[in-house]
């Protein structure tokens, strides 16, 4: 699957966006190494601590269907700007993820691809988890 194509797949995924709140609408699509695609959208709740991303949507679909290696993720945005993800999904997508090629899709389609330790720099990891007292 192309990059183009992905790109496409999260800018379908956005329109079941429910951002009543923001009327900010996210779409992502997870693409496995197998070549499978998982979609997801951002879900707002007017309590917005309980909002949930579209990246963290389309990846919690894939852990829970046994899927467990990826190669990219496409986050499509209504913004004229590429929109990264959040930080929480940053860490999300690094610690379940790995280092994939982030696709940030903007409005009318054009993409750019990056890397998401170029994201997140400085991960917080599980090599933090030391047992030197």
């Amino acid at each position: 699957m192309t990059y183009r194509t992905l790109a496409k797949r999260a800018l379908a995924a956005r329109r079941h966006s429910h951002s009543p709140f923001s009327h900010f609408r996210v779409g992502a699509a997870l693409l496995t190494r197998r070549g499978e695609v998982f979609t997801g959208c951002n879900i707002e709740s007017s309590s917005f601590g309980l909002t949930m991303c579209a990246e963290r949507t389309a990846l919690f679909k894939a852990i829970s269907e046994g899927r467990r290696s990826f190669k990219a993720l496409a986050v499509a945005t209504g913004d004229t700007d590429f929109t990264p993800p959040c930080g929480a999904c940053r860490q999300l997508i690094l610690d379940l993820a790995g280092d994939i090629d982030c696709i940030l899709v903007r409005r009318g389609g054009s993409f750019k691809v990056v890397k998401m330790s170029d994201l997140l720099p400085q991960p917080f990891g599980s090599h933090h988890f030391s047992h030197s007292g």
